[in-house]
């Protein structure tokens, strides 16, 4: 069985909802750093991944469209 408590309109407090009090004041910094492709072939090779060149540069391409917000 659920309590339920009974209380009077005049013990209800209204505030006015403020979208700033909700949200950072300052948007946070973002720094993009380019992917190269040693660094690529270097991550599949510590993962233990099988790759090609051609692969490869489709990664780096997808990554930067990805990191860009280019869709």
């Amino acid at each position: 069985m659920k309590k339920i408590e009974v209380i009077n309109v005049n013990e209800i407090e209204v505030k006015p909802f403020i979208l700033n009090d909700f949200t950072q004041n300052e948007a946070s910094c973002v720094s993009m750093k380019k992917i190269t492709k040693k660094e690529l072939k270097d991550l599949a090779d510590s993962l233990g991944l099988v790759y090609n060149d051609v692969q490869i540069v489709f990664a780096k391409k997808l990554l930067s469209a990805y990191l860009t917000g280019k869709r």
